[in-house]
């Protein structure tokens, strides 16, 4: 096998585990707050207490995954170009 045609193969494997992960679980961990919804703060004794509601996710913890996303925009965009109304 050469080293292009591994290559490719090793590509086309990675392409479609992340495809059928973006299917499986189209939503991962927030990145900002690690999928807590909020920050982790220290008191003045450094014990750990709540901080403030992640903005990036609104307190969720979870994240649309970029697979997901693109897939979501491709087909809102079919849909609209072939409505037959």
């Amino acid at each position: 096998m050469t080293p292009a045609l591994a290559a490719i193969a090793c590509l086309l494997i990675v392409t479609l585990g992340y495809g059928s992960l973006c299917a499986a679980s189209p939503f991962g961990d927030c990145r900002r707050c690690r999928g807590m919804g909020h920050q982790l703060k220290t008191d003045r004794k450094g014990r750990l207490k709540r901080g403030k509601d992640c903005r990036r996710c609104h307190a969720t913890g979870k994240r649309i995954r970029v697979g997901r996303w693109l897939y979501n925009r491709w087909a809102r965009i079919y849909r609209a170009g072939t409505d037959t109304r």
